[in-house]
């Protein structure tokens, strides 16, 4: 075990019922993860004959068939759902925690992003047929999904620059338009892609995007390239290039309505960002547990490496920042809870854990990293691979920069609408004397 543990019932979501469940994720990782992850990397490493390093690995569904017979399916899911494990988005931030630590649990439990994401947005927008059709697919693990929506030709953080045409020709709507990072596209298992782009341009802006189902086997959906993270190809899910040309699907297609993309990625993008930092969590828990082992047997000009310099005093300092970053993420969950994904009482909060956790997991990979020398920058370790996360969970699901502007604008509102405010009492009381 990792990290420190505290007393029952101090943390939010740390309840029996979640203690009990990842009691049993431990059992199941400790029993099953090792062997599942080597023929899982054999089999990407080296494809059988006939297949590529895209095919699924059979160890990944075998591993899926054990989690779903000992209940560890689904566990994402909100209390309503029947098909989950009845916890709140607290309790199961502690679950994904431990998932972070472990590159394959997450989809052994059918919990991997970009799934988790578009399930909940099937759940709460999806019409009957939709939820036939794929939320009970992708409940049952059956087929994989992806989520369109960053564009090589835009700045993409900003979504009202999105540029792919919706445009409605009679009961179909017509698709154009260049994708790329469409995570899990290239996985053979993936079925259906949710995309948003323009229907309507003369709208206000936050009005003209919306959100449409594309499977992805239509005519005119092609995958034009995978692309690399640092280096890393991610197979077999993979973030490739997506270029569509003319793409036709139902009118049917459409999730909620015209120009409502904007309000179904809001309350997409709440528990989704709450999953990847705990996630991020546990992987920063993973490399300062390296780092500490290393550190206390490994000999350097007659000492360890924790008995040289101010190494310590670093440990300290890593496990203060990661432990501030939890209770955020955690405080931020349990509002998720109360108030909802996409409500204005935690919008700041998810901003915050956006910025905070891949600053905590960057800095703690960096440090285990160094404490390892040459062999931290090799895939001996899976530390290298941890820096690259820590890299890239700036940039995913928005940069820094948008999450700070969502912060200050927050945290300085009160202030200018007071500043308002007194102006305009002081233009009524000089207008008054007048």
């Amino acid at each position: 075990d990792v990290g420190a543990t505290p007393a029952a019932g101090i943390l939010p979501g740390d309840t029996p019922k979640m203690r009990a469940m990842r009691k049993k994720l431990e059992r199941f990782i400790k029993e099953n993860l090792a062997s599942a992850t080597a023929a899982y990397e054999n089999h990407v490493d080296t494809p059988p004959p006939g297949k590529t390093r895209w095919s699924t690995p059979p160890a990944i569904e075998e591993l899926k068939q054990k989690a779903r017979s000992e209940g560890l399916w689904n566990l994402f899911l909100p209390p309503k759902h029947p098909e989950g494990a009845g916890l709140t988005n607290a309790e199961y931030a502690h679950l994904a925690e431990v998932m972070g630590q472990h590159r394959l649990v997450a989809e052994a439990t059918n919990c991997s992003a970009p799934d988790t994401g578009n399930m909940e947005v099937l759940m709460m927008f999806g019409t009957d047929e939709q939820k036939r059709k794929w939320l009970q697919p992708l409940l049952n693990g059956e087929i994989r999904s992806c989520f369109l929506m960053t564009e090589p030709d835009v700045a993409s953080s900003d979504a009202t620059n999105i540029e792919t045409d919706i445009r409605r020709e009679g009961e179909w709507y017509v698709v154009n338009g260049r994708k790329w990072w469409s995570t899990g596209a290239l996985d053979d298992r993936c079925k259906i892609g949710i995309l948003m782009g323009k229907t309507e341009r003369s709208k206000p802006a936050h009005l003209q995007q919306s959100m449409i189902l594309i499977p992805m086997d239509s005519p005119g959906v092609k995958i034009v390239r995978p692309l690399t993270v640092m280096g890393y190809d991610d197979a077999p899910t993979g973030h490739p290039e997506v270029h569509l040309t003319n793409v036709r699907v139902p009118v049917s297609n459409i999730l909620l309505g015209e120009g409502r993309g904007f309000e179904i990625a809001q309350a997409r993008l709440g528990p989704g960002r709450v999953h990847h930092c705990m996630r991020a969590i546990g992987l920063a828990e993973m490399a300062l547990s390296l780092l500490i082992q290393r550190a206390l047997n490994r000999v350097v000009f007659g000492k360890t490496i924790a008995q040289q310099g101010s190494l310590g005093t670093q440990v300290a300092e890593l496990r203060i920042q990661i432990d501030q970053a939890r209770l955020l993420v955690l405080h931020c969950a349990a509002m998720v809870d109360k108030f909802g994904g996409g409500s204005r009482e935690t919008r700041k909060l998810i901003a915050m854990i956006k910025v905070a956790v891949p600053a905590a997991l960057a800095a703690t990979v960096d440090r285990a990293i160094q404490v390892h020398g040459a062999a931290g920058l090799s895939n001996d370790f899976p530390l290298a691979y941890a820096s690259v996360m820590a890299r890239a969970l700036r940039i995913v699901d928005g940069p820094d920069e948008v999450h700070l502007r969502t912060i200050s604008r927050d945290e300085m509102r009160p202030y200018v609408i007071r500043k308002k405010r007194a102006a305009t009492e002081a233009r009524d009381a000089r207008e008054g004397r007048e």
